[in-house]
């Protein structure tokens, strides 16, 4: 397990602690620190074509189509035939957060979803386990006779991006898939709303099986709300399991409007703080808000410029760790807030993914704690029972720094780590 930032390894890796002697890719729940996701599993396909090929299978330009599994099945064929495919990226909101984890931490992560029996070279599953970290754990994906989903994206000679989504097998996970001894011993789970889209399919019970066992067993739950038009369609009932079982919400400005009704960010997140312990909130151009609680008597003042936007001096306490709700005596809320990083990128390759990229960074600091815990229990840093092992800024940082090497290329996937140097100023913040 790595730990975010730059520390002294000698403080958390003691010499006496047996290793193994090889390296091994399945999780071993009592063994080994990591964090499980439950996701749709689909291939993201990007394709150059003309309106003719658009009339040819009846694709409505600029929109997005839902396609059977046969039209998917003929245009896929068809693209692989004429050569037009430029890229395949493995896709999924928690997919793309398990892989940006495991890349920051060198560490393990598992995967709940559905993947195909038959994997033939160059289709589409097989440039998704290709485009995975080796640290993403799939032993526990369920076989299916089926294909994953795909998502289509086809590109017009006047840029138009029209896509057609066929959803095929991804939500036929089985709630009988699930190991409750993975869940009992993770060190947190992490999902989407997009399965409660899904009432018909198995997707939606082994997501609600999940969550009761998290319940269960007392860990921490990350609900990221996927789009804004789902939030408002499903509303009440993500409210109402944000209530019982979330302890963060990853959401970005829409998305939070639309589950709050509070049109300013910081507001709409104070609003969330009624129903979990942190809220992360991506607001594009505006930056990056992470909000939650702390204990008064943990409070830690920041030595940064003060702020005030709809909330008076709202970062004050933003050097304080986050805690659960109900595990402060006197719970305050605490802000942070952070811009772009060097004002975001020259060039914004790729928007799809920042968010996921900023909530890996989120995970990697909540692993990190549980990973510490394990190993020193008796540490300070365990004096009061924390939700992170960073404070709100220094995990405002991490989460920007991340957000900003996604938006700098056109996977949502890193494909490394952050780089090795950097300016001498985010050293000297890390080395605290």
């Amino acid at each position: 397990m790595k730990f975010p930032g730059r520390r002294k390894i000698k403080h958390y890796f003691p010499a006496t602690q047996g290793k193994h002697r090889l390296p091994k890719s399945e999780v071993h729940p009592t063994q080994d620190t990591y964090i499980v996701g439950l996701d749709e599993t689909i291939v993201d396909v990007i394709a150059t074509v003309d309106d003719i090929f658009l009339a040819q299978h009846g694709i409505r330009k600029g929109l997005s189509n839902l396609v059977t599994p046969e039209q998917a099945s003929a245009i896929y064929q068809e693209l692989i035939a004429e050569n037009r495919i430029s890229d395949h990226f493995a896709g999924g909101t928690i997919g793309n957060t398990l892989h940006n984890y495991s890349v920051l931490a060198d560490d393990k992560s598992v995967l709940l979803g559905v993947m195909s029996n038959q994997i033939t070279l160059n289709s589409p599953e097989y440039y998704y386990l290709c485009d995975t970290s080796s640290n993403v754990d799939m032993h526990h994906l369920q076989g299916v006779a089926g294909d994953i989903g795909r998502g289509i994206t086809l590109i017009t000679e006047d840029g138009e991006r029209t896509f057609a989504i066929a959803p095929n097998t991804m939500d036929d996970i089985e709630p009988s898939s699930v190991n409750e001894e993975l869940i009992a011993n993770a060190a947190a789970f992490v999902t989407c709303a997009y399965p409660l889209r899904h009432a018909d399919k198995p997707i939606k019970a082994t997501l609600m099986k999940c969550l009761e066992l998290t319940k269960q067993y007392n860990v921490p739950v990350i609900i990221t709300l996927g789009t804004q038009h789902l939030v408002e369609e499903f509303r009440d009932e993500i409210q109402l399991i944000i209530e019982k079982y979330a302890s963060v919400v990853a959401m970005n400005e829409q998305e939070a409007e639309a589950l709050t009704g509070e049109p300013k960010a910081l507001l709409a997140a104070e609003k969330t703080l009624e129903w979990c312990d942190m809220v992360l909130l991506t607001a594009g151009a505006e930056g990056l808000y992470l909000c939650g609680y702390c204990d008064d008597q943990y409070k830690r003042a920041t030595t940064h410029s003060i702020k005030s936007q709809d909330i008076t001096n709202f970062n004050q306490w933003e050097f304080s760790r986050p805690q659960h709700k109900q595990d402060c005596e006197a719970p305050i809320k605490v802000y942070s807030h952070i811009d772009p990083y060097l004002g975001g990128p020259e060039r914004i390759c790729n928007t799809n993914g920042a968010g996921d990229g900023a909530l890996s960074a989120l995970l990697h600091d909540i692993a990190a704690n549980y990973y510490h815990l394990q190993q020193l229990p008796h540490s300070s840093k365990h004096t009061a029972k924390h939700l992170s092992y960073s404070s709100f800024a220094q995990i405002c940082k991490y989460a920007n720094r991340v957000s900003y090497e996604v938006l700098s290329q056109h996977s949502p996937r890193l494909s490394k780590g952050l780089p090795e140097q950097e300016d001498s100023l985010e050293q000297a913040y890390w080395a605290r």
